[in-house]
This record gives C-alpha cells, structure tokens and sequence, in this order.
C-alpha cells in the first residue's frame, strides 16, 4: 500500500467519522452537547494548521540536516555544475 493510499483511507475515515459526529447522527462520548456544538465546527481548522505546522517542521528539519548528508549533497553540486554547464554550451550567461 503506498504513502497516498495510507493516507488517502485514513483520511477518508476521519472524515467519516468527523461527519457522524459534526451532524450528530451519533453523540460524541464523554462530551456534553453543548461542548460538542462549540468543538467540532473548529476541528477541521485546527487540523488544517496542526498538519501545516508539521509539515512546515519537515522542511525545515530537512534544511538543517542536508549537510548531514554529503553523497546528496555532492549529487546536488554535479547538477548545478552540469545544468550551469549546459547553459553556458548554449551561450547563456549563469555566472554574475
């Protein structure tokens, strides 16, 4: 099963299951209605900016430990050196 389809499913039943509850087809446990009615309206935005959060998170992490990998980063040199190759072949000025 792929990343997308994981995610994809996962999605699709906490959907589900936000729709049972925000329609009040079942009553949220442990809740009283009225803490439900002032809850669930704000759900989908704080997982909309939690999820944003945590990717935003990723890059960053990534950012910081990309020199914590010299095979990628020597991969990333040859291309620039190749792609900057490549245009100057053309007659295209890359270096200011």
């Amino acid at each position: 099963m792929t990343r997308a389809t994981r995610f994809a499913t996962l999605a699709g039943c906490l959907s589900f299951v936000y729709l049972v509850f925000f329609l009040g087809i079942l009553p949220v446990p442990f809740l009283s209605q009225e803490t439900a009615q002032a809850i669930l309206p704000t759900l989908p935005w704080w997982a909309l900016i939690s999820i944003g959060a945590y990717l935003m998170y990723q890059v960053g992490w990534g950012l910081y430990n990309f020199n914590d990998t010299p095979k990628a980063y020597d991969e990333l040199l040859m291309d620039i050196k190749n792609a900057k190759d490549y245009l100057r072949d053309r007659g295209v000025t890359v270096d200011s």
